[in-house]
């Protein structure tokens, strides 16, 4: 054989095996259980940020709200 072919097997094999790899690791799913529940963690902790904040507004307007009727009352 001359150069030339022998050239083009390597890299056909090389270009195949590659390949491969790239495919086996695309089916790879190792670590996604991990990923899922930190983004489930974090989606969890956003939102009792969220729901810590609107209490909180809630509850400064209803005391600001009870303060000033009892005011009223003459307490």
């Amino acid at each position: 054989m001359n150069t030339l072919t022998t050239t083009a097997i390597r890299l056909d094999v090389f270009v195949r095996c590659l390949t491969a790899d790239l495919a086996k690791r695309a089916r790879d799913e190792r670590g996604e259980g991990v990923i899922s529940a930190a983004i489930a963690v974090l989606i969890m902790a956003f939102l009792g940020v969220a729901a810590w904040v609107a209490f909180k507004a809630l509850f400064d307007s209803a005391s600001t709200k009870a303060e000033t009727q009892v005011d009223q009352i003459g307490g």
